[in-house]
């Protein structure tokens, strides 16, 4: 029994000794898994994340570009593309080849990766290949295991609805370059778009948006387990324009194959109803590609497809500038409305003779008969009474030769010259040089959208400005309501003298354009016609009053036309410019009528339909 008891004691000795060393043992692990459990859970979990989440951004879709009604101008289209994730490649360059066989990338695509992958943050994909094809797309998904960090998802591009005919006002976009790309990493994204020009390039901050993300889990072979999270980001905001697509639409028709230009303007407002710029181009080619024979036939042609003419198209004047020099005489007191000037068809000054149009004499006549049948004697008598200095002061008044602060790039503030100007330039300044600027000839440049200015300050007697954008993300904006304009530095006795003299060149059988006058009951358009010549006629032809019609296009005369209406309540202002289509009077003229009666018949201006739901999509052209 003695025995039987020290066995036992020192059983129980022994089985202490390994329960406590067991419970220590367990008691240290239990330790550790708390510290790791819970302790330094963030740390650990934070760690095994970026060893099987990987994040990369996402490109927002861009903003909608409407017209002033809701109609989609701009827009976005679906569209198939394969990016990459060098990150999750074990090895890139053999994903890149086998990707290749599937798909085939160009030596220049294979270098642009390559720069690329080399120059950009891990969670900035790298594009590899846009708009894949059905086939494309499927044979990707097949050889996933092959292609490790290869991303076939469903990206957007920029679609145009109405296309050549709305590019220049609505503009396009384009891919980024280098540089803009690493100045800004969210530019880097694939699908993100930079607006080049139009209200694309105006309004590209808000166009933008935001950038979203995705998180997915991948496993040792860098293969996608599962979508872990996901955020679209804030799409870009509506852009509403104060464009009237039917009125945009009319001009482009009305230019037909002609090269030119067609401005309307809301005469209280300033904003701009129509911008036709003609011959266009196809806006959605700068977001694909531009084909090598389509970018080189662009720029032979003689037209100027991608130049918009509305803003940065800068020609003669011709008589449509004549009211400026009238208003600026009339000012200064050179001129009165009653005074009596001769035209005999030409006028002399030194040994130089200037010849009145079609060297017709048109005898004693005031200046309200000379703005009706346009005499170019009478005006080159009145620029020089008044000078070159006061007659630029008044076309800035006007809005001519000025930056007037449009909110579209690229325009052109144009130029009405100074003695000032020329002594800077070397040009020594001839009282010829003062004859011919009476008749908006000479060294005076402008722009239609100048022009169309002119003519609802004119007609308003207020200093409007022309603009574009009307709503953004529906909040309306500044300028796009009747404002409070300030007073333009013109007398209004002035201003009403001009007015009836630009009535009745529409409204009065000898009027040059009354050929043009309105079919509408109760309303008059008022306004002036203008003929630039742009080839300098020499002496011999000039003495045998040479025929403009028999010269090559490119020398012909511009034809131009500028008016307003209704007369006796002002609301539409209109100018509109034909390249080499001889007269005004026959080939401007009429298309301004179209607009102008377009303009009073649907009234878009005096309409106010703010664009109230969110288009998703392109839409249709209505």
């Amino acid at each position: 029994m003695k025995r039987d008891t020290k066995k036992q004691a020192g059983f129980t000795k022994r089985a202490l000794l390994i329960g406590t060393a067991q419970a220590a043992i367990f008691g240290a692990i239990g330790t550790r898994l708390y510290k790791l459990q819970v302790d330094e859970h963030s740390k650990y979990q934070l760690l095994a994340e970026h060893n099987s989440i990987s994040e990369r951004l996402t490109a927002p879709e861009r903003g909608l570009i409407t017209d002033r009604f809701g109609v989609v101008l701009a827009g976005n289209q679906q569209h198939w593309r394969a990016l990459f994730m060098a990150a999750q490649a074990p090895d890139p360059a053999s994903v890149l080849d086998n990707f290749a066989k599937l798909v085939p990338l160009d030596a220049d695509e294979r270098a642009r990766i390559a720069a690329d992958i080399g120059g950009r943050p891990g969670y900035i994909p790298v594009l590899l290949k846009d708009y894949l094809e059905w086939p494309e797309m499927a044979a990707l998904e097949v050889n996933t295991p092959n292609l490790p960090g290869v991303i076939v998802e469903v990206g957007t591009s920029r679609v145009y609805p109405f296309g050549a005919g709305f590019a220049h006002p609505v503009g396009y976009v384009a891919r980024p370059d280098q540089a803009e790309a690493k100045a800004n990493n969210v530019l880097a994204l694939p699908g993100m778009r930079v607006g080049r020009s139009g209200a694309e390039a105006a309004n590209d901050d808000v166009l933008r948006g935001s950038p979203g993300y995705v998180q997915t889990e991948t496993n040792v072979h860098g293969e996608v387990v599962r979508q872990v999270a996901h955020d679209n980001g804030i799409p870009g905001q509506t852009v509403a324009l104060s464009l009237d697509s039917g009125m945009q639409t009319l001009a482009v028709q009305a230019l037909g194959t002609q090269a030119g230009a067609a401005v309307v303007l809301d005469a209280l407002t300033g904003e701009i109803l129509a911008m036709a710029s003609n011959p266009g181009f196809d806006p959605g080619l700068f977001d694909k590609g531009i084909p090598t024979d389509v970018w080189k036939g662009w720029m032979a042609d003689p037209m100027h497809p991608l130049q918009n003419k509305a803003i940065a198209g800068l020609f003669a004047p011709g008589s449509t500038f004549k009211p400026t020099v009238a208003l600026a005489a009339l000012k200064y007191g050179s001129l009165t409305p009653d005074k009596i000037l001769t035209c005999n068809g030409s006028f002399q000054l030194g040994d130089h003779v200037f010849w009145c149009d079609n060297h017709t004499a048109h005898g004693s006549i005031t200046m309200t008969t000379a703005l009706q049948v346009s005499c170019d004697v009478f005006f080159y008598q009145v620029a020089l009474g008044v000078g070159v200095d006061r007659i630029a002061e008044m076309a800035h008044t006007l809005g001519i030769g000025v930056d007037l602060q449009l909110d579209i790039p690229h325009a052109s503030p144009g130029l009405v010259p100074t003695i000032e100007w020329a002594a800077a330039r070397g040009v020594h300044w001839a009282p010829g040089n003062t004859v011919v600027q009476g008749i908006g000839q000479g060294y005076t440049q402008v722009t239609p959208m100048a022009l169309a200015t002119m003519m609802a300050r004119v007609a308003t007697g207020v200093e409007v400005g022309p603009h574009m954008a009307r709503r953004i993300d529906g909040n309306l904006q500044d300028g796009s309501d009747i404002g409070d304009w300030p007073a333009l530095d013109v007398d209004d006795r002035h201003l009403a003298v001009v007015r009836q003299a630009l009535f009745e060149v529409v409204n009065t059988p000898s009027g040059t354009a009354y050929g043009s006058r309105l079919d509408l009951p109760n309303m008059q358009m008022a306004g002036k016609t203008g003929t630039a010549q742009v080839h300098d006629n020499t002496a011999a032809e000039k003495q045998k009053n040479f025929n403009d019609a028999t010269m090559a296009w490119a020398d012909r005369p511009n034809g131009l036309f500028v008016g307003f209406a209704p007369y006796n309540a002002p609301r539409y202002a209109v100018a509109v410019i034909v390249e080499h289509g001889l007269f005004g009077a026959q080939v401007a003229a009429p298309i301004a009528k179209q607009l102008m009666t377009y303009a009073l018949t649907n009234d878009p201006a005096g309409r106010d339909i703010p664009l109230t739901t969110k288009v998703s999509d392109a839409g249709t052209p209505s």
